[in-house]
């Protein structure tokens, strides 16, 4: 019983990370794009490479998401096995 607490606890803090993950790398992104918008138009808003940076930070997540979802199913298993 205590290991499958533990189990579970361990996939909770795995699974809970990728909100938080997924936050910083669109927040990352965005601000990124909006630091390269101020930069290259010289502070007049366009949010062309906000968004392009907005959907880097989108497609990090999305790569973390997918490396999670890879080593629990390697775990997974690995368990039954």
């Amino acid at each position: 019983m205590a290991n499958l607490t533990k189990e579970v606890l361990r996939q909770l803090a795995q699974f809970g990370q990728l909100g938080i993950t997924f936050a910083i790398c669109s927040f990352i992104g965005f601000g990124a794009g909006y630091f390269i918008d101020h930069w290259v138009f010289s502070g007049r808003w366009s949010p062309l490479f906000m968004f392009i940076g907005l959907a880097f930070g989108i497609a990090a997540g999305y790569r973390v998401l997918f490396g999670v979802l890879q080593r629990s199913k390697d775990t997974s298993m690995n368990d039954r096995l």
